[in-house]
């Protein structure tokens, strides 16, 4: 099983990378993915800009933990998660979680378990910028809601 874990400050190009996911491999059936990207509104505020930070090596380790109860979870026949981390700007692709099985039923849950327990367990912090400041983006119940669902 091919996995792809990385946390960078380049540009994230999504469509290469579920490309080279599925590259050379006749034996998978299915490819979800998940592409998240950057908005320029939040809490009823324009946002003109956004600084992601993370702890190197407690991030990719926290991913990497994700990524292999996934693999646990379901057949899988490759993973890749990507980050972004530093300034991005609206419509700037965050974040991509890609998933191959031989069936779309395993791709689908695993691919959604992924980013579910990516926004909670994976230590990154959101600084938003607007036109009369800057604010820390505090954590959503609703992604601790979308987390629970998966604890069995």
């Amino acid at each position: 099983m091919m996995k792809e874990i990385r946390v960078q400050f380049e540009t994230l190009e999504p469509y290469k990378e579920i490309d080279a996911l599925r590259a050379d491999n006749k034996a998978i059936g299915a490819v979800v993915n998940f592409i998240g990207l950057m908005r320029d509104f939040n809490e009823g505020d324009t946002v003109s800009r956004m600084t992601l930070e993370h702890y190197p090596g407690m991030t990719e380790r926290a991913l990497e933990k994700i990524v292999d109860e996934a693999c646990g979870r379901w057949d899988l026949m490759g993973v890749r998660v990507i980050h972004r981390v530093g300034d991005l700007d609206p419509l700037d692709p965050i974040v991509l979680v890609a998933v191959a099985s031989a069936h779309r039923g395993e791709a689908f849950k695993a691919c959604e378990f992924i980013i579910d327990y990516l926004k909670t367990r994976a230590p990154f912090w959101k600084k938003e910028r607007m036109a009369d400041g800057e604010r820390w983006v505090d954590a959503r119940h609703t992604d601790d809601e979308a987390e629970a669902r998966w604890q069995s």
